[in-house]
């Protein structure tokens, strides 16, 4: 579990890197609104990272063995990527800070596959529900680093400054990744780079069937969308509305990760008392309601205690949300693939993450911002309508068993 924690801060650090900390250096720099809208677009890797990850499930690195090799290399690249934000000028060249973003979207996004393949391998089954609780919990300690304790130093030091000083944290995972302990290895693992490619795509469809397969992947794509609309967006309209980068960074930070954490732990308990199903419904619902918070701080203006409350209820469900979320995942994953089609679901919820909400700035522009938050309340509606589908409230036999269970309910004990 301590491993967890520590990769789990690892994989977020450079999470919101190219979203909201770029996108608060960028409004300071007078950059336009739908740029910054459509510079979400260099997280694309994330939506992408399926493609490449067959190659983290065929091959093991000369040292730390499967996982944790692929672990330490990407970190080391992340540390290199992300100090190089350090010699960029928006204002002056927003092309070359693009290129920049997107080496560091791809790094990160290929450390995840590495830490998803390897928290999924390392859990006993009634593990799992702790498990993807305490990598949230270090997930988001990262977003405290990132989301407040940044946003603090940029009012004292110039966002490169900043952004040097991020890079240096990420010798956090490095330390993880040699200190961890190594997954019982898969004797079964893909013997060439045809079978990481075709085999883990063919297992998820064979247990599942085409037809419901599909609904999954488009649930996963679907199932965050409200949340994702918000996110793409929060910072800029804080700025925008008057708060300053230390406050945004110290109620969202600190109260904030708070909230997160209450989330993230109470979302893990109750998870394993009601199972898995059951929490996609609670926490889906939760987390759209949350974004009324924001919707009512737009109309309100600058306004401290709704801030406080917006932030704090957003944070909370969304702690509740991604415990019960990461656990679902994981109950679809094989072992032996575990790398593969945990990035291919994870590139599902990219999607409505990085592409669909790619317009929202513009979509902002012309609405305004109350009507915007709206409609990512609204947005969040088609992931719940598959709920019936793909996590029924009373499940009978599982649809969608992780191999080694009998049925996922087994694994909600």
């Amino acid at each position: 579990m301590a491993a967890l924690l520590l990769l789990g801060f690892s994989s977020g650090l450079p999470f919101l890197l190219p979203r909201s900390n770029l996108q608060a250096w960028m409004t300071l720099e007078k950059v336009d609104l739908g740029a910054i809208g459509l510079f979400g677009l260099v997280n694309l890797p994330y939506s992408l990272k399926f493609l490449w990850s067959p190659i983290l499930d065929r091959y093991v690195p000369p040292f730390l063995g499967r996982r944790r090799g692929w672990l330490a290399i990407t970190q080391v690249a992340l540390i290199l990527a992300i100090a190089a934000l350090y010699f960029q000028k928006p204002s002056q060249a927003l092309q070359l800070l693009a290129v920049n973003a997107v080496l560091i979207a791809f790094f990160g996004a290929t450390q995840d596959i590495a830490a998803d393949a390897y928290r999924t391998d390392v859990l006993e089954k009634l593990e799992m529900g702790a498990g993807a609780a305490v990598f949230v919990l270090g997930y988001r300690l990262a977003l405290l680093a990132t989301g407040s304790i940044a946003f603090i130093l940029a009012d004292s030091i110039p966002w490169p400054s900043v952004f040097l000083f991020m890079s240096l944290l990420m010798l956090i995972g490095v330390v993880a990744s040699f200190f961890a302990p190594e997954p019982a290895e898969d004797e079964n693992r893909p013997e060439s780079l045809r079978e990481a490619v075709v085999l883990p795509f063919g297992d998820f469809f064979s247990r599942n069937g085409l037809l419901l397969g599909f609904v999954i992947l488009l649930f996963v794509v679907l199932y965050s969308l409200g949340d994702a609309f918000l996110s793409s967006l929060s910072t800029p309209f804080l700025i925008k509305t008057g708060f300053a980068q230390k406050e945004i960074g110290a109620i969202r930070g600190g109260m904030g990760l708070i909230a997160t954490i209450v989330g993230t732990l109470t979302g893990g308990a109750i998870l394993s008392k009601i199972g898995i199903n059951r929490s996609l419904w609670i926490f889906g619902l939760l987390q759209a309601l949350s974004n009324i918070g924001y919707f009512v701080l737009a109309q309100a203006g600058k306004n401290y205690p709704l801030l406080v409350l917006s932030i704090n209820v957003e944070n909370f469900c969304g702690g509740l949300a991604a415990a019960g979320f990461v656990a679902f995942l994981m109950s679809l994953c094989n072992q032996r693939f575990s790398a593969t089609q945990y990035a291919l679901l994870t590139s599902f919820m990219a999607v409505s993450r990085d592409l669909l909400v790619a317009p929202s700035g513009f979509l902002a522009a012309k609405t305004g911002w109350p009507l915007f938050f709206l409609i990512s309340i609204f947005a969040a509606l088609p992931g719940l309508a598959l709920l019936p589908i793909v996590a029924p409230w009373n499940p009978r036999l599982q649809p969608m068993p992780r191999p080694g269970l009998d049925e996922r309910e087994d694994f909600e004990i």
